[in-house]
């Protein structure tokens, strides 16, 4: 069943829930995976991320993933590498409550600095980032598989404080 989560509000944000993957989840995680971009991570490197200790979130709802989330942290910096909502779930505000929750969870470490890479052609994704904070860094030449050949990457980047 797929809710329509057309603005956001606390009601709707209480329905969804987060928690770390497990290797079971990884069946939803690659279908939802292959639906949202043409150029799909495998299943060996979500194995990978499970099994190394990046921190690994799934967003979901009625027990049903609906989104995940792969933060590898390193000294000082959190680096999101895979952000992403279901295609049928997509545009109704799950991505930036996902964001914000991979942030959040940084709250007890020592993270100053997030960083992430978005395709410069996903005007809506940067949209997102930019206005949750996030600038801009440089540029990763021919960083993603494309159509066409490849195709750079922005890097993004957000200084957060935590407050005691």
């Amino acid at each position: 069943m797929v809710v329509n989560f057309q603005n956001m509000n606390d009601e709707m944000t209480a329905m969804v829930e987060f928690r770390t993957m497990n290797s079971e989840d990884l069946k939803q995680v690659i279908s939802i995976e292959k639906k949202a971009y043409p150029h799909p991570w495998t299943l060996g490197i979500f194995r990978d991320c499970l099994r190394i200790g990046y921190n690994v979130w799934v967003m979901t709802f009625e027990n049903a993933v609906i989104g995940y989330g792969i933060v590898m942290l390193s000294p000082g910096e959190a680096h999101i590498l895979n952000l992403c909502i279901s295609p049928d779930y997509q545009k109704k505000g799950l991505g930036r409550h996902l964001l914000r929750y991979l942030i959040k969870t940084t709250d007890r470490t020592d993270v100053d600095m997030v960083l992430l890479e978005v395709r410069r052609s996903n005007a809506h994704a940067q949209e997102l980032y930019k206005s949750e904070g996030f600038h801009e860094l440089g540029v990763r030449k021919s960083y993603y598989p494309a159509g066409d050949g490849r195709e750079d990457a922005i890097i993004l980047a957000k200084y957060i404080s935590h407050d005691a």
